[in-house]
């Protein structure tokens, strides 16, 4: 899974960009009794433009449901075959990766940049989950979850 959104507003004092790299799950064994996990990550970097003082960047992130249009289980496809997983902000794997409806939250952080230290980044680890037990057919699974960070 790849990600990539920003925006930039007009006049701004600060220019933000995101990278994301999703989880690679390998391979899935549905006889394994565990789930099967995998992390990546997503960056934002802010890059001072002008300003005569130092700015802090709130940022929230929002990522999409991908294939399955919910929160609750997203879903990783191979044709019309469906394995279930999800993406977390934290590894007791509690708190969904999303917008803020549907039982999922949106992320957040600042970043701090001045004339003197031009650029700034915060970094977080995406943490994902395939249930075990689930009766899929061999094949390739994928997904695809937009990130849009906001400032």
């Amino acid at each position: 899974m790849a990600w990539l959104s920003w925006a930039v507003p007009a006049g701004a004092a600060v220019r933000c960009s995101i990278t994301a790299t999703g989880p690679a799950f390998g391979v899935y064994n549905p006889l394994q009794t565990t789930p099967t996990y995998a992390n990546g990550v997503v960056t934002a970097t802010c890059t001072w433009m002008s300003n005569p003082s130092p700015v802090t960047v709130s940022i929230v992130s929002s990522y999409s449901t991908g294939n399955s249009g919910t929160y609750s289980t997203r879903k990783l496809l191979s044709g019309t075959s469906a394995l279930g997983y999800n993406l977390y902000y934290d590894d007791a794997y509690s708190s969904i990766r999303g917008d803020g409806t549907g039982g999922s939250s949106q992320g957040g952080g600042s970043i701090a940049v001045s004339r003197n230290s031009p650029t700034g980044s915060t970094s977080s680890v995406i943490y994902g989950r395939i249930p075990a037990g689930q009766d899929v057919a061999p094949g390739s699974y994928t997904d695809t979850i937009n990130v849009t960070i906001t400032y």
